[in-house]
Parts: structure tokens; sequence; C-alpha cells
């Protein structure tokens, strides 16, 4: 149910931080749930491919390597209330981290993988799906800064850091991260981790509790099991698919731009949904052709000419082969019905 969705909280805090920075309020507002109406609702779920928009858009617009910190800057303690507030209570916070994990799609979506490693030191690690290198880099680089964040929150501590890994390559200019995390930043890492040094991960928390920990992790378990997607990702595609189709022959790239991501991306979700982007062009094509051919004013020939095919021959040869039949049998078989 939360596959292909992020929190509202998460949405509006990189929206609000992408509008901070000067990314144009008109290329926000057409993303699908980037609005207030739909970012007022805690049991909302918005389409992870806004998100990931967002996210493009901000990342693309500032200087590599501060993006991510900018995200993390604007987002203190309360800003993902489900979330934040189970990382600060525990009775250390690798217990805080470790009890937490399992609910940690209450601001991830289920596509990004969180991971948490308690050996005596607290490693975070954490990967997005995002198919663009200055984006993945951006959100990694905000998701590793707000758990240092988060954690010294939780600590009342200015800990620094045992290490800092990024998988992306470091970029022209890194003081801003490695002010940001006070340690030695490693690029070209095989993961994006954090890690804590066991003093800090194993020390009692000061304002911690644990019994409230507790009634939060119920709170988070609700929110999952309440939470109600907004428009679906392939509900989202076929609308778009279809406002396509209305102005002549739909584009892929075209199509991608309406959902706010990438072709490549596009083809990607679409093979997670079990179809290509042929099939889908198919059976939109086929659905418009039939309610057309239930107008007796429109020849066969204006019928393919609003579909974006070549000629009336075109769309007989396509139409036997979605139905096995051609259109003028389609015709008479909806005017007997």
């Amino acid at each position: 149910m939360l596959s292909g969705t992020a929190s509202t909280h998460v949405v509006r805090l990189v929206r609000d931080a992408a509008l901070a920075a000067g990314v144009p309020a008109p290329l926000l507002a057409e993303l699908p749930g980037a609005d207030d109406a739909s970012l007022a609702g805690d049991h909302h779920r918005v389409p992870l491919a806004t998100l990931v928009r967002i996210w493009d858009l901000l990342a693309h617009t500032l200087p590599p390597g501060t993006a991510g910190l900018r995200v993390a800057d604007a987002a203190p303690l309360g800003t993902l209330p489900a979330w934040d507030y189970l990382l600060v209570n525990g009775t250390t916070l690798a217990d805080a981290l470790t009890a937490s994990r399992p609910y940690h799609q209450v601001v991830t979506a289920a596509e990004e993988v969180l991971s948490v490693e308690d050996d005596g030191t607290l490693a975070i690690g954490y990967r997005t799906v995002s198919d663009d290198s200055r984006t993945s880099a951006a959100v990694h680089e905000y998701v590793l800064a707000y758990y240092l964040r988060r954690a010294r929150e939780a600590t009342r501590r200015d800990l620094v850091p045992e290490s800092v890994r990024f998988t992306h390559p470091a970029p022209p200019r890194h003081d801003a991260l490695l002010r940001a995390f006070g340690a030695r930043v490693e690029f070209g890492a095989p993961a994006n981790t954090i890690t804590f040094r066991a003093e800090d991960a194993q020390a009692p928390l000061p304002e911690g509790d644990p019994r409230l920990g507790s009634l939060l992790r119920d709170h988070a378990a609700h929110l999952l099991a309440s939470a109600r997607p907004l428009p679906g990702w392939h509900d989202l595609f076929r609308a778009a698919l279809d406002a396509e189709l209305d102005a002549g022959t739909p584009a892929l790239d075209a199509v991608a731009a309406r959902l706010a991501t990438s072709p490549r991306t596009l083809q990607r979700r679409l093979a997670e949904h079990g179809t290509t982007w042929r099939h889908e062009v198919d059976l939109a094509r086929y659905a418009r052709a039939r309610t057309l051919l239930a107008d007796d004013r429109l020849t066969v020939g204006a019928v393919a000419g609003r579909l974006g095919f070549t000629d009336d021959r075109a769309l007989r040869k396509a139409f036997r082969r979605w139905s096995g039949h051609s259109p003028e049998h389609e015709r008479r078989t909806l005017a007997r019905h």
C-alpha cells in the first residue's frame, strides 16, 4: 500500500527548502500531491515521483554538496513528528534507533532502504531510488546530516561521528560537508553510512523516555496501517497518458515530464507494475478508440486522426491486433448494445 509513496511531512520539508532556494513555485505547483491541501493530512501519502522531482529541482539549483545540508538545517526536532520523537526516546541512542527502524516508512518510501547496525558502535545506512547522480548525492547528504542532528538532540552532546561515508564522488567543493559532520568524510565508498562511537551510541539519553518511545511506536504503526495514498502512481500515469493522447500521439518523454520523472525511471516503474510503455499506449488507444467509435458521427479516418494514426489503415491494423476484428465490426457491436 505504501509502495511508491512518501510522507507528507518530508515532502513539505523538501518543497519548502526548494522554494527558499529559488526553485520557481509554478514548477512545484504542477507536481501531484505537492500542494498545501494534499500535505495537510498526516495520513496522506504523496507519490514518490513528486518527492524525487522536488529533490531534482533543488539539487540542480544549489551547488553540489549543499542541497542536502540546506534541508537538514531546515529540519529542527518536530519537523517530522511521527519519526523525530521516536529517535530521541529510548534508553540509549542505539536502543531508540534500533527499536524505531521497523517503522521508518512513516517518513521514507518502501523502495528506499534504511539500515541500522548496533554492534557496540551504531551505523546508519541509507539508499535512495533516484537515478540522477546529483539528486541521489543530495538525498544521501541530507539523510546522514539529519541523523547526526537527531543524535545530537537526543544525547544533548555536540557529538562527532566516527565516520561518514558516501557512495558518490566528492563534489568540487566539500568544505560545507566537512564542517557539518565534523569528521573525516569518505567519498566513493561502498555504501552511504554514518557511524557513531560506542560511547555516544550506548550512553543513556538524558531526556529519553522508553515508555513514551513504546507509545510512539504504536502511533507510527497506526499511521502506517491507516495511510491513504493520494492517487496511485499507475492512476497518475494513466491520467498523464490520457492527457497526452488528447493532444495527439503520446510520447514517452512528454508523459514522463507530466509525472515529474525521467523516461528511464518511468519505464522502470512500468516494469515494476508488470507492464510496458507500448502495452499501456495500446490499452489507452484501444479504450479511446472504442469510445470514439460509439459516436457514429465520426468516420474511422477521423477516429484514426484523433488517436495519432497516420490514416485509417493504420488504425484498422492496430484494432485487429487489439481486438481481433475491425473498427467497423466494433461500431456495429456497440450500436447493438
